[in-house]
C-alpha cells in the first residue's frame, strides 16, 4: 500500500507511523499507520480510489482542530487535506476556497477585497473542509449563512456540486458528515462592505476569543456540543469541574467548555477526562454531554 500511494503523492509526501499529535491541535494520540499528503484535488481522488479498491481503512483529516486519536493509533491510511490544497480565489462578491484552506485565510481575503459577512470565522482554528461538514460557527455566526454551494467527493468517487439548500446545515452537522462526503471546494456568497469596519469588527472577536478562551493550551476548541437548553461549559462549572484533572488533561479554568492538554497529557488522559465529566454531569443535572471531538 505504501508504494501504490507514493507513486500517486510522491515519496515526501507520504510517511509510515506517523504520530497523530503533531497533526492535531490536542497534540497527543498514536501513531498513523500511513499518512499521506496529496498535492491536488486530483491526487486526493486517487489515493481515496485506490484505498477502497484495496479495501483498505482512511480517514480524511485537515488542519487536525477537532479529533483527538486514541493512543493505540490509526490502523489505515490518514489523508491530510491542509496547506497543499489551500487555493482561494475571490470573483467579485463570492469566494471559492479549497478545502484545505485555512479559515482565518479566508477571512483575510474577504477583508482585503472589502466584503463583508465572514468575520465570525476570523479565529475559528480550522480548515474550510471540516468548518462545512459540521456547519462550523462563532458568535452569532455559521457556515449556513454564507454558503452558496459546496462540491465533495461522493461515496461513488465522483465529483458532485451541492447546492446550499441540499446541504442539510444544522448545529454542528450536515448531510456530507451523515453520508461520509469529502469536502473539495466550497463557494461563500458574500456582501460588499468597509474595509475599516470589517477589521473591527474581526479585531473585536478575536480579542473576545483570546480574553474568554484558553489559547495558550493545546486542545480541540469546545469539547462537548452545545446541549438544548443548555451551556456545556456553564453545566461542567456547576458541577464543581473548574480545574478538574486526569494526568496531564486538564478542564480549563478559564472556560469550562474547553478540556486542555495542561501537561503532556496522553489521548487516554483526555479520554477519561471527557467521561468523568460526562458522568458528573449527568448525575449532577441529568442532562448527556455529546462530544463534539471526534475520537478516532
Amino acid at each position: 500500500m505504501f508504494e501504490k500511494l507514493k507513486s500517486i503523492v510522491g515519496e515526501e509526501y507520504i510517511k509510515q507511523n506517523e504520530s497523530m499529535a503533531k497533526h492535531c491541535t490536542f497534540r497527543c494520540g498514536g501513531e498513523a499507520e500511513l499518512y499521506v499528503m496529496p498535492g491536488s484535488i486530483e491526487e486526493l481522488v486517487q489515493v481515496v480510489k485506490t484505498c477502497k479498491e484495496n479495501d483498505y481503512p482512511y480517514m480524511v483529516i485537515g488542519n487536525g482542530s477537532n479529533i483527538l486519536v486514541r493512543d493505540e493509533g490509526y490502523q489505515g491510511v490518514v489523508i491530510e487535506i491542509n496547506n497543499r490544497i489551500n487555493g482561494i480565489d475571490v470573483i467579485g462578491e463570492e469566494i471559492v476556497a479549497d478545502a484545505g484552506a485555512k479559515l482565518s485565510s479566508v477571512a483575510i481575503a474577504a477583508y482585503e477585497n472589502d466584503l463583508a459577512g465572514f468575520e465570525f470565522a476570523h479565529g475559528i482554528p480550522g480548515n474550510v473542509g471540516g468548518a462545512v461538514m459540521m456547519n462550523a460557527g462563532a458568535y452569532g455566526g455559521e457556515m449556513k449563512d454564507v454558503i452558496k454551494w459546496v462540491k465533495v467527493l461522493n461515496n461513488e468517487n465522483q465529483i458532485e456540486t451541492i447546492d446550499a439548500k441540499d446541504l442539510e446545515l444544522g448545529y454542528r452537522s450536515s448531510v456530507i458528515a451523515k453520508k461520509s462526503m469529502i469536502v473539495l471546494q466550497m463557494c461563500i456568497q458574500l456582501q460588499i462592505g468597509i474595509a475599516g469596519e470589517i477589521g473591527e469588527i474581526m479585531q473585536i472577536l478575536m480579542e473576545k476569543r483570546k480574553f474568554r478562551q484558553p489559547l495558550e493550551y493545546p486542545s480541540a476548541g469546545s469539547t462537548f456540543k452545545r446541549p438544548k437548553g443548555y451551556f456545556a461549559g456553564k453545566l461542567i462549572e456547576d458541577a464543581g469541574l473548574r480545574g478538574y484533572r486526569v494526568g496531564g488533561a486538564m478542564v480549563s479554568e478559564k472556560h469550562c467548555g474547553f478540556v486542555i492538554n495542561y501537561d503532556n497529557a496522553t489521548a487516554t488522559d483526555v479520554l477519561q477526562l471527557m467521561n468523568d465529566v460526562q458522568e458528573k454531569v449527568r448525575e449532577r443535572f441529568g442532562v448527556e454531554l455529546e462530544p463534539e471531538v471526534k475520537i478516532i
